[in-house]
């Protein structure tokens, strides 16, 4: 089993990044079983359908056929026993708030977990970088470090120029990282689900 770590700024495009990705692996899924489950770890009220169920702390919500989406606030590691407990998925994908640091929550894991095979990919918003990276630098760089994967999102709103600064920029925290040019408005290649996925090697 896999946790896929999603980091990125707030409105970077992260939900759209998560619900794309999740369809991608669950495809034609016949079966109502769950292959995906998606953790909101926010904090506050989730407005939800009538379909909500509350078990062991966190709330669930049926998505489509084969993924569920749970909202968890509370101890990490106890929340994911649970869900692996009662779900028993594929993969985790885990929406971490705008604010978190990705390769924090990597490292929480996998001190309590260590058989658990943890990706981080973070998303980063083409239009707003330039415009944040300055008085919320600390923040964006440590939300970098340590992403197996780099999402360059909303690439279809900015010209040429504005993206080659905005890479350049992203790959002096980063460059170790896989980079993919996106716009998560828009159908994402399967390829970069792929190496989300650690799956194959990097462009």
């Amino acid at each position: 089993m896999k946790i896929l770590i999603l980091g990125g700024f707030l409105g970077s495009g992260k939900t759209s990044v998560v619900i794309q990705l999740a369809k991608y692996i669950v495809g034609d899924n016949p079966e109502n079983t769950t292959k995906v489950v998606i953790l909101e770890n926010e904090i506050g009220e989730v407005s939800v359908d009538d379909k909500i169920l509350i078990n062991n702390g966190y709330e669930v919500a049926n998505m489509f056929s084969g993924c569920v989406c749970c909202t968890m606030s509370g101890e990490l590691v106890i929340g994911l026993h649970k869900i692996i407990r009662d779900f028993n998925p594929e993969l985790i994908i885990m929406e971490a708030t705008g604010v978190a640091y990705p390769h924090n929550i990597k490292e929480t894991i996998a001190q309590s977990m260590p058989d658990i095979n943890c990706i981080i990919t973070c998303v980063t918003d083409a239009k707003r970088w330039k415009r944040l990276i300055r008085p919320m630098e600390m923040l964006l760089k440590d939300q970098l470090n340590d992403a197996d994967v780099i999402l360059i999102n909303k690439v279809d709103i900015v010209d040429e120029t504005t993206l080659t600064e905005v890479e350049n920029s992203v790959r002096t925290y980063n460059n170790n990282a896989q980079f993919f040019k996106i716009s998560a408005s828009k159908q994402i290649d399967s390829q970069v689900f792929d190496r989300m996925l650690g799956n194959g090697k990097g462009a």
